[in-house]
């Protein structure tokens, strides 16, 4: 397994700075005020503790969570965040060139540990089924079909594919899917390992067709959702994620540049184990 320190060095870097290309409202400027006070601390080896609400979220893997119940009226947009240095839809450029795996053939598809439209390599890990899903905020919260989703994350060392040093040439832990009349989308993947300066995290990327999701200029919303500590706890107790145990143990939602400012919205919540895998779910707002 490759080094983190290889690899990841300039993970946060390159988030504070994929950040100024966000939008400067309200809630993201006063997201880069707190990471910039916070940025040397995460990259050191004393993450801090977590906070109460920390504590509060993680008594349970297998309780129900408020972000995924959604009343009449009741809920909101989910935050927008950045979408990182490795999105891989055309927006940014891997040693290769500009990188997109939005225009591939294959990219729409539930099952993503493995690679395709070419490269044949599969991630191994704990299995994750993420089930999502979009509602419209903006309307009573009714569900919205036919809406599609961009979804990405690192492999359990933490690497990106199409991005990370030994990974360049493979592009699994991508894919597409469309909402159902339910407003449902199912991806089935491994969970995401922790590397140094983040608290681990699935990104996304949500579009109103599935036509319109070839092209990141017509995403109506980016963000990443996290998961509860005491279900990141048991995973990372499971064979092949001894390096994650190291991170987890210097960072917290506290001190994560992204989930510093609030993650109510973010947290999915998880039933499973890491035998049989989990399954986490997530209702997303966005303004429909």
């Amino acid at each position: 397994m490759q080094s983190h320190d290889d690899t990841h060095e300039h993970s946060l870097a390159a988030d504070l700075s994929a950040m100024l290309n966000l939008a400067s409202d309200r809630r993201q400027t006063l997201r880069w005020l707190l990471a910039g006070a916070s940025a040397l601390p995460v990259l050191g080896c004393g993450g801090g503790g977590s906070s109460a609400s920390d504590a509060t979220t993680a008594t349970s893997t297998s309780s129900s969570s408020t972000t995924t119940t959604t009343t009449a009226g009741s809920c909101a947009v989910i935050p927008e965040e950045t979408g990182g240095p490795y999105p891989g839809d055309g927006t940014n450029s891997n040693n290769s060139g500009v990188v997109n795996v939005l225009t591939q053939s294959g990219v729409v598809r539930s099952d993503i540990r493995g690679s395709f439209n070419g490269p044949t390599g599969v991630a191994a890990g704990v299995p994750l089924t993420i089930k999502l899903q979009i509602v419209n905020a903006n309307g009573s919260c009714a569900v919205l079909s036919g809406y599609a989703v961009y979804l990405w994350h690192c492999d359990r060392d933490g690497n990106y594919s199409l991005y990370s040093n030994g990974v360049t040439d493979q592009n699994y832990l991508r894919g597409v899917q469309a909402s159902d009349s339910s407003g449902n989308l199912t991806f089935q993947t491994i969970f995401p390992g922790c590397y140094s300066g983040r608290m681990p995290h699935v990104h996304f990327e949500v579009y109103p067709t599935l036509a319109k999701s070839t092209s990141a200029a017509n995403r109506i919303k980016t963000s990443q959702f996290t998961f509860p500590m005491a279900t990141l706890n048991e995973v990372y107790a499971a064979s092949g994620y001894s390096t994650s145990v190291r991170n987890l143990a210097q960072i917290s939602y506290a001190t994560d540049n992204i989930f510093s400012d609030g993650y109510s919205l973010q947290m999915g919540a998880v039933t499973g184990n890491a035998t049989d895998g989990y399954l986490v779910t997530l209702t997303v707002g966005v303004a429909g």
